[in-house]
C-alpha cells in the first residue's frame, strides 16, 4: 500500500527501511525518547533496526500492528512513523501513533498523513474506531486530532510514564468510520 500527497509517500514498513528508520530515530532521539523509548531503543543502531524492521514487516502481514513510514519523495527519506496499533478486532478499533523528524515539524505533514490513513483503516482494514491518546502539552499532536475531526473523549488518570518520570495524565480522541 502507497499513498502519495504534495511531496511524500506513505508506505508500509519494509525491511530495507531498517538503516533509514535508524538514522531517523538518532537524529531525533532527544525528541522521540519521552514518547517512542521502546521504538528508540529497538533502533540504536543497525543491527537492532534490522531486528525491529524484521519484526514489523511480520506483525504487519500478520495484522497484529501497522507501521508505516512517512518519506520525501525527492530524498526517498524516512522523515517520519505512523502507527495504527493496539488492534482490537472484535470492536474494530486501534490507536494513531505517530513520530517526526524535527527538521519537518510546523508543515501538517502527520495531519496530512493521518487523514490519508484513517481512511485506509477505515475502508481497507475495516476498523470502526481510531484513537490518538496525547499529552495535554503536546499541542502539535493535540493539533492533528483536532485537523482530522478527532473528538476529545476524556482525560485518561496517570495512562503513560516516560522513561525516568511521573505518570502522566493524558487526552484520548477517537474518530468514528
Amino acid at each position: 500500500m502507497i499513498i502519495e500527497f504534495d511531496n511524500f509517500t506513505i508506505a508500509e514498513i519494509q525491511e530495507k527501511n531498517a538503516w533509514s528508520i535508524c538514522d531517523l530515530m538518532l537524529a531525533n532521539q532527544d525528541r522521540f525518547k519521552p514518547y517512542f523509548p521502546e521504538t528508540l531503543a529497538q533502533n540504536n543502531n543497525p543491527t537492532l533496526a534490522k531486528l525491529f524492521a524484521e519484526s514489523k514487516v511480520k506483525q504487519f502481514k500478520n495484522n497484529e500492528e501497522y507501521l508505516f513510514t512517512l518519506k520525501e519523495n525527492e530524498t526517498n527519506k524516512i522523515i517520519g512513523l505512523i502507527y495504527i496499533k493496539e488492534l482490537d478486532w472484535i470492536n474494530k478499533q486501534g490507536e494513531l501513533a505517530y513520530c517526526l523528524d524535527y527538521n519537518y515539524k510546523g508543515q501538517n505533514l502527520v495531519s496530512k498523513a493521518i487523514k490519508h490513513l484513517c481512511v485506509h483503516a477505515f475502508t481497507e482494514l475495516g476498523l470502526n474506531k481510531l484513537q490518538i491518546i496525547v499529552y495535554k502539552e503536546n499541542k502539535a499532536s493535540i493539533n492533528v486530532a483536532l485537523n482530522n475531526n478527532f473528538t476529545w473523549q476524556k482525560t485518561l488518570l496517570k495512562e503513560y510514564t516516560p522513561p525516568n518520570s511521573e505518570p502522566l495524565d493524558m487526552e484520548l480522541y477517537e474518530k468514528h468510520k
